[in-house]
């Protein structure tokens, strides 16, 4: 007898409307991409980015970074569980190496990923050949298979190709947070003429543009798809967030009884109200929102406090 694959998705996604009076007195239909639904450890576009990477790794061992509230470091890590494969995670700020694991990543150790930590100025140089060449030396990886921060790269941009493809004929406008931007440059790439992908970055800075157009070009050979980037509302940049921020998504588990995760679901939600209020969206336009996560640690209260699962100022994107 076969072993069911610890992998499985639940594919498509489910995609489940909203009534909120915030769009639909503007002649708009809200509609939720339940992304964060795939799969109950490998959550939302984590497996759509990994799946492929642990395919082109062929069983070896895997080694990836991230910050110190990393959701790729923890799916991941679980990944490596469910399939017995060896995880080295990367992890920014040597400085933590000395401190008690945060929940975050003490849900990786517990997982069996080795954690490495590494000073703010290497990590930052990490794409550097003999840089990387030095941190899988003294992480003990150096014959691992190396997944990039976030999980983006051409295998992954592939990955997420799927979700644009599901959401044909159901949207206008779908639009996602974005992080490293690799679902945003797959999601791109699947849908069909005449709909457009809409990104909100969840960090400050504006350099996605470029990075999103060289991913798509490296798995694709060009630029693919309708998109663009709204960089207003990362609320002060990663794992930042405002009291309005934070009293939009109290407000909007109220409403809708869905628990929102606050360092991409919400800033893509919030935008998306604020820009239904500029009237960015001609009458008749259907909205599909991607939910790419759900909040850690779990389970949660439908109202969490400010401040619960915030990384440090400053983390790297997961």
């Amino acid at each position: 007898m076969t072993s069911p694959d610890p992998l499985s998705p639940r594919l498509p996604s489910p995609l489940h409307e909203l009534r909120d009076d915030r769009f639909g007195r503007r002649g708009l239909r809200l509609v939720l991409k339940r992304d964060d639904l795939i799969h109950p450890e490998l959550i939302g576009n984590k497996w759509r980015k990994l799946v492929p990477n642990i395919a082109a790794a062929h069983g070896r061992a895997l080694v990836t970074f991230g910050g110190a509230y990393s959701n790729h470091l923890r799916a991941t890590a679980a990944a490596g569980r469910l399939l017995g494969l060896s995880t080295t995670g990367v992890v920014r700020g040597q400085e933590l190496a000395d401190r008690p694991l945060n929940p975050s990543l003490a849900r990786c150790a517990a997982d069996g990923m080795r954690l490495h930590f590494v000073d703010r100025s290497t990590y930052r140089r990490k794409t550097e050949p003999e840089t990387l060449a030095a941190i899988l030396r003294a992480a003990g990886a150096e014959g691992a298979y190396v997944v990039p921060e976030g999980g983006s790269n051409a295998e992954a941009v592939h990955g997420c190709r799927d979700l644009g493809a599901e959401l044909r004929g159901h949207a206008e406008v779908v639009a996602v947070a974005c992080g490293t931007g690799g679902t945003l440059a797959g999601l791109a790439a699947g849908l069909a003429a005449g709909q457009r992908a809409l990104g909100i970055p969840v960090l400050r800075g504006g350099f996605l543009e470029d990075g999103i157009r060289d991913l798509q070009e490296r798995a694709f050979g060009a630029r693919s798809g309708t998109w663009s980037l709204d960089d207003r509302f990362h609320c002060g940049g990663y794992a930042r967030t405002t009291p309005a921020l934070e009293a939009f998504a109290q407000d909007f588990e109220q409403r809708h009884g869905l628990p929102v995760e606050r360092l991409y679901v919400a800033k893509l939600l919030y935008g998306l109200v604020a820009l239904t209020e500029e009237g960015a969206f001609a009458r008749g336009t259907t909205i599909a929102a991607v939910v790419t996560g759900r909040p850690f640690p779990e389970p949660r209260a439908a109202a969490a406090g400010p401040g619960q699962s915030s990384p440090e100022p400053g983390q790297s994107p997961p």
